[in-house]
């Protein structure tokens, strides 16, 4: 469908009132509070150790977590599968990224729709 034959009610609001984003906020604390409650013990016990966030938009989400030292970030890295099959829960175009400790690295990406092709990273 053509977005200009849409009336202006029925079109998005052209910039996102204080409102819009207090309820964008909570969407994102709800999607978090239920990823990791869906979580197995080991993800959470991982999980409770890094700073992580979820970050949302119109078509998909951003799983954030930030890794307080190189250990921690090589176990996350390697339960990165078991993130993802968590996340396509929600989203098949969810994506995470891991970031290492500040200053330590550059963050990296990965969607949860390409983790099969990555398959041979995390053994």
């Amino acid at each position: 469908m053509n977005p200009y034959s849409l009336s202006p009610d029925d079109l998005p609001p052209s910039r996102i009132t204080q409102i819009d984003a207090m309820l964008i906020r909570n969407l994102e604390e709800v999607i978090a509070n239920h990823f990791y409650v869906n979580c197995g013990l080991i993800l959470q016990a991982l999980l409770s150790r890094c700073h992580w966030y979820v970050v949302t938009n119109s078509s998909y989400f951003i799983l954030i977590i930030i890794c307080p030292d190189r250990e921690m970030y090589w176990h996350i890295f390697y339960a990165i599968p078991n993130i993802a099959k968590k996340l396509k829960s929600f989203s098949h175009q969810a994506i995470i990224r891991l970031c290492p400790p500040f200053e330590k690295g550059t963050p990296w990406e990965i969607g949860v729709s390409e983790i099969s092709a990555y398959k041979g990273w995390f053994n």
